[in-house]
């Protein structure tokens, strides 16, 4: 693969306009807005000021709250991170329409996102939902992805513990409405901590029963990715980032991913909760992903494929 010196590709910085406002979070500048894309209102941040962007998506029923550190710490090194919330979750709108939370509409936005941001191309990534999320943007829309890093995808290896764990809270919220709603109303009242992933947690608590169950349907009812034939025409260097602790995130499509992504590289973390608990290692990761891709000129098609690296 030819490289190339940095180059930026994305000029445009954040503009300053209806909706947003400069603020600070944990000594890092950032910038909130919200924009209106199909009828929703979706809330973002933008932590650094670097013309390198990385989008970075939360996991379902989470929210931006949850990579609020790792997007301080990436803007550190010299990168613009903007986290997003997908719709029904965070400060982003909860239309409690199935439709409304299908994989592939929740990448329109992210699309969306990036055209109210003036932002030609960008790493895409996320968590788990936001993984997948990721993968399918850049089936979607190609042209506009300079990169993705994948943690914890859910694909087909996660279907049967992902039907036992979402199918029973899906019936749980629309048959124990009562209970889930007093749940809500005791969460809303919690203060919250200052510790983006307990915040996420407690943002979730606190939702209408109605509106998580719109999330589980649609999330459920749609495509979980692009087909494995998509992912193989992806040519951008990725990351993926598996672990072995749990059956709604199996190794294994991690391995997979990585298997068929032309210019993939896997690392397994060593558990769940390294990226927010002992993030070094895996912020390292990250941020060695996306000098190499801001290396590659824009204009590239894709480059030579190589096989997957791993790394433990």
């Amino acid at each position: 693969m030819a490289m190339s010196d940095p180059m930026p590709t994305n000029s445009a910085r954040p503009r300053r306009g209806p909706g947003r406002a400069a603020r600070r979070s944990a000594g890092t500048p950032y910038e909130v807005g919200s924009f209106v894309h199909d009828g929703v209102r979706l809330a973002y941040e933008v932590h650094g000021t670097g013309e390198q962007v990385l989008v970075f998506l939360h996991g379902i029923l989470l929210s931006a709250d949850l990579n609020r550190h790792l997007a301080g710490d990436l803007a550190a090194a010299g990168h613009r991170v903007v986290l997003l919330d997908l719709p029904g979750h965070g400060r982003s709108d909860k239309p409690r329409r199935a439709s409304s939370h299908r994989i592939d509409t929740y990448a329109r936005h992210v699309v969306a996102l990036l055209d109210h941001l003036g932002v030609e191309r960008a790493v895409v990534g996320g968590v788990s939902l936001g993984g997948n999320v990721s993968l399918m943007v850049a089936a979607l829309a190609p042209e506009r992805v300079q990169g993705l890093v994948v943690e914890m995808p859910v694909l087909e290896w996660a279907v049967p513990a992902a039907a036992l764990t979402f199918v029973p809270l899906l019936f749980a919220v629309h048959f124990a409405r009562p209970v889930a709603a007093a749940v809500a109303s005791v969460a809303r009242r919690v203060p919250r901590t200052g510790l983006g992933p307990l915040d996420s947690v407690l943002g979730t608590l606190a939702n209408d029963p109605r509106e998580t169950a719109a999330v589980l349907h649609g999330v459920l009812a749609g495509p979980l990715g692009p087909t494995v034939g998509e992912r193989a025409s992806m040519t951008v260097p990725a990351l993926v980032i598996g672990h072995r602790s749990d059956g709604v995130h199996p190794f294994h499509d991690a391995e997979q991913l990585a298997d068929r992504l032309p210019e993939a590289r896997l690392v397994q973390a060593r558990s769940i909760l390294e990226l927010w608990v002992r993030p070094d290692r895996l912020t390292g990761e990250i941020i060695a992903l996306l000098d190499e891709a801001w290396r590659r000129d824009a204009s590239e098609p894709g480059g030579a494929a190589r096989a997957p690296r791993r790394a433990g």
